[in-house]
């Protein structure tokens, strides 16, 4: 009799875990990944939302919650004591103190006037500061649908077979990568960080994941390519963009310095993924009702992600600020970017690239911000501007908001590493995309 309630009981579990796992991970996948015609427009539910509070809020209300957003984040290294930690620590506390300065005056309209130059200042704080700053903690929380659900391990079982052998990463990874490319590279960072905090990557496979799949979204891409007059060729750039970006991954994995990156876990033990070779479907199933099992309440779910998504927003912000501010200073007043341009120029001159020395300075400036290199070939011919274009999402890695949140994160990753890979990524995807450009153009 005891026995039977015991089975009835855990019968109706695995129900309730079922419906958890279905109904969640659904409304998950519609949030993240389905365009959604609203107002005319066709975009995923989580851009909706976040582009609904931007036009309904008023003005004040935003400005008001990015400038404390931007001292909590100057503040809280400070509070807590972290910034004594490493001389890194000292100098990323630095840059947020003078991001919390810097937004601040933008918002109050008061500084000098270069700050308040259209590319610059302004640029920041409306394509960058406010969409990023509404966008991680509204994110986090859809986010816990995804994650905390057994979608996760659903769709890992069936990505083994392509994410292990080709990069190196589990299953669950290909998340991440989905999550980037239709969301956001901070949604992305956000699934990784939370999974390698959970102990489901290791140290290794965390920094892969981070520095080759934590692209900028398709909405991004829309704007990039509109910026240069791509639209007629909108899929080949899209999908071009996405293979580039993964062959280039691919390789990089099977390089220094993230094939040396330790494979152990940050806790020292881990949760790795089963892997599975038969029956996928079924061991998804199973693998899905067990997580979903497990997880706390949706409330208790949504506040935790929320309050995860408050902190890394506090932590980001204040960064792209200053270490983006500085980057489209440089661009613009110094010669650093065209003494950086030689590097590449061998490369681009190599590969007969149409506009070599202009393609080698695109290349060299994508560092400090992903829309710089096309504002820099906006007049350019063709093949050059698809090439830059390209090059812009596959490069991933750029000072103005990408490295500040891959920082922000628990992944230990080093500045100078994520430098050379940048690199890597540059190189690699002009040796790619030159000779294609020239070929379709």
């Amino acid at each position: 009799m005891e026995k039977t309630k015991i089975r009835e009981e855990q019968s109706l579990s695995d129900k309730r875990a079922a419906w958890k796992f279905v109904l969640f991970s659904l409304f998950g996948i519609i949030s993240f990944f389905v365009p959604i015609p609203i107002g005319g427009e066709s975009s995923i539910l989580l851009d909706h939302i976040v582009n609904g509070i931007e036009t309904t809020l008023p003005m004040f209300v935003i400005h008001s919650y990015i400038v404390l957003i931007l001292f909590l984040g100057a503040v809280y290294p400070i509070a807590n004591k972290t910034w004594k930690n490493s001389f890194i620590n000292v100098i990323l506390t630095l840059f947020k103190v003078v991001g919390f300065v810097l937004g601040t005056m933008l918002v109050w309209n008061v500084g000098p006037a270069w700050l308040f130059h259209p590319d610059l200042g302004p640029f920041l704080l409306q394509q960058l500061i406010i969409p990023v700053g509404i966008l991680i903690p509204i994110g986090a929380m859809f986010l816990a649908l995804l994650v905390n659900y057994g979608f996760l391990e659903f769709v890992g079982v069936f990505m083994q077979a392509i994410m292990r052998p080709v990069f190196k990463t589990p299953g669950r990874s290909a998340i991440d990568a989905v999550a980037s490319f239709v969301g956001s590279y901070s949604i992305g960072l956000l699934v990784t960080n939370r999974v390698f905090n959970q102990g489901k990557y290791t140290i290794r496979e965390a920094s892969i994941i981070a520095t080759g799949f934590s692209t900028v979204s398709v909405t991004f891409m829309i704007v990039i390519a509109n910026t240069l007059n791509l639209m007629d060729f909108w899929n080949l750039y899209f999908w071009m963009s996405l293979i580039i970006t993964f062959v280039v991954t691919a390789i990089t994995v099977r390089i220094w310095p993230l094939s040396r990156i330790k494979d152990t876990y940050i806790s020292g033990k881990g949760n790795p993924e089963t892997i599975i070779k038969k029956n996928r479907l079924y061991h998804g199933w199973k693998e899905g009702i067990h997580a979903a099992n497990r997880a706390p309440s949706i409330f208790t779910s949504v506040v935790a992600h929320l309050k995860e998504g408050l902190m890394m927003t506090m932590n980001t912000l204040p960064s792209i600020m200053s270490v983006g501010l500085l980057g489209l200073v440089l661009a613009y007043y110094t010669p650093l970017f065209d003494w950086l341009a030689y590097i590449f120029v061998p490369i681009t001159w190599l590969l007969q690239a149409p506009e070599a020395l202009l393609t080698a300075k695109a290349a060299a400036i994508s560092i400090s911000e992903i829309f710089l290199p096309s504002l820099l070939v906006v007049e350019a011919e063709l093949a050059t501007r698809f090439i830059v274009a390209v090059l812009s999402v596959s490069s991933i890695l750029f000072f103005s908001a990408v490295i500040p949140v891959i920082i922000s994160t628990d992944i230990p990753i080093p500045i100078s590493k994520m430098i050379i890979i940048w690199f890597q990524r540059v190189v690699l995807t002009l040796v790619i995309i030159i000779p294609i450009a020239k070929f379709i153009f």
